[in-house]
């Protein structure tokens, strides 16, 4: 099983907009949870590889 472990002090909560009636994350306040070092290239990049493994209302 896999975990996610925030390390830094970053509330998820703070993170989750709602916009138009449904709920958000920006890919940059990813990028800070999962520590990317190149920040949103980086979960940008991994959606593009994995599209099969993210919900179709993931990406926009």
């Amino acid at each position: 099983m896999n975990e996610v472990v925030i390390k830094n002090d970053a509330k998820i909560e703070d993170m989750i907009y709602e916009i138009r009636g449904k709920y958000v994350m920006l890919d940059s306040d990813l990028a800070v949870l999962y520590e990317c070092t190149n920040g949103t290239k980086d979960i940008n990049k991994a959606v593009k590889r994995n599209a099969e493994r993210f919900p179709s209302d993931f990406y926009f």
